[in-house]
């Protein structure tokens, strides 16, 4: 972790939706770098598991509240002034978008309307990586990537939420930060995978939750395909983006593609036998679905990533898999919570691979 320590050690690092999945795994790598963490989220009760945050007891500062609150985020803003800000909070998943359509909407769009604004009347902020997802594209199921140039759309409510928060910062860039002011990027990222993860209706979770009660768990589409990857991949590129913000690479800023080399693209019927070879327990069976829109085919171009960023996947999907399923039976089995290993496993293989940050 040299390269990002250089970058990262005794930053002031704003978090937002620090207890979520990919909020807990980058406040962990941002604590091991040096960072002085300050996290924001809405109090998270996740059927009855300890939350991933909680579990790591990381020396970090840990706020509640809710990024629809603009007098409440300036004023945390003002208080904490922060160099860089990692904006992860959001309404992140498909299916319950259709139950509650407005809080999709509120939460990422006007959340983000929200954090943006709290930056542009705080002195000192000077970058702003705002994460959204690889749903955000116009999805032709095609069988191939898109591209960062390609058309915005969404059709479930997180899609379009996500894909119009893109929108939204792309006009806060052109109206406020043409020449001066923080500098601004978008990242999209495939499926993620990883230990930690205790998020409702999604598949690994929902594995894991049933292992724990004895049940089997019904799927829906298991010829769904989509780019998988481990949480590790895509926070690496989230950070290296930052790196390259505080740098003061204005040509950086925009949109960028996290996704997984193309034979991670794979249907979930797939991915569960693999999980299966790592963690026997695992059980299901297919059954049928319930109407809703979702996406059968989708694929991300990370080209612009590679060449421009020098960024690299690190793991294979095997890898990523064993990681995944031994996170999750090490904490089923035995109480652990081995975030800190896994890290530590993944900058050793980084280094070995040559990856420019590591």
């Amino acid at each position: 972790m040299t390269q990002f320590a250089a970058c990262y050690q005794g930053r002031r690092v704003l978090l937002t939706g620090h207890t979520g999945f990919k909020g807990s795994w980058l406040a962990a790598w941002l604590v091991e770098l040096g960072a002085e963490v300050v996290g924001y989220s809405l109090p998270r009760e996740v059927d009855g598991e300890a939350p991933h945050w909680d579990a790591l007891g990381l020396a970090a500062t840990d706020l509640r509240g809710d990024i629809r609150d603009a007098a409440a985020l300036q004023r945390l803003m003002a208080e904490y002034r922060p160099e860089i800000v990692f904006h992860l909070a959001a309404q992140s998943l498909v299916r319950p978008s259709y139950r509650e359509p407005l809080e999709a909407w509120s939460s990422n769009v006007l959340g983000t309307a929200n954090v943006l604004e709290a930056c542009r009347v705080t002195p000192g902020v000077a970058a702003i990586v705002v994460v959204t997802t690889d749903k955000v594209y116009a999805n032709r199921e095609w069988p191939w990537g898109y591209r960062e140039c390609d058309e915005l759309a969404g059709h479930d409510p997180y899609s379009a939420s996500k894909a119009a928060t893109e929108l939204l910062c792309d006009s806060y860039r052109k109206s406020f930060w043409q020449q001066t002011g923080p500098l601004l990027v978008t990242a999209r990222a495939g499926n993620v995978i990883g230990g930690g993860d205790w998020a409702e209706d999604r598949l690994i979770p929902d594995l894991v939750r049933a292992v724990q009660i004895g049940r089997t768990l019904q799927i829906r589409s298991p010829s769904s395909t989509r780019p998988w990857q481990h949480v590790l991949e895509c926070l690496s590129g989230y950070l290296l983006l930052g790196q390259r913000l505080l740098q003061g690479d204005r040509a950086c800023t925009g949109a960028w593609n996290f996704g997984p080399a193309t034979e991670a693209n794979r249907s979930v019927a797939e991915i569960l036998e693999a999980l299966r070879e790592q963690w026997p327990a695992l059980n299901w069976q297919f059954g049928s679905e319930d109407g809703l829109h979702e996406a059968r085919l989708l694929y991300l171009d990370s080209a612009k990533a590679r060449a421009e960023l020098r960024w690299t996947p690190v793991w294979p999907l095997t890898t990523a898999l064993q990681m995944t399923a031994d996170w999750y039976r090490r904490s089923h089995e035995r109480g652990e919570v081995c975030t800190r290993e896994q890290l530590r496993e993944f900058t050793t293989a980084a280094r070995r691979a040559g990856c420019t940050w590591a």
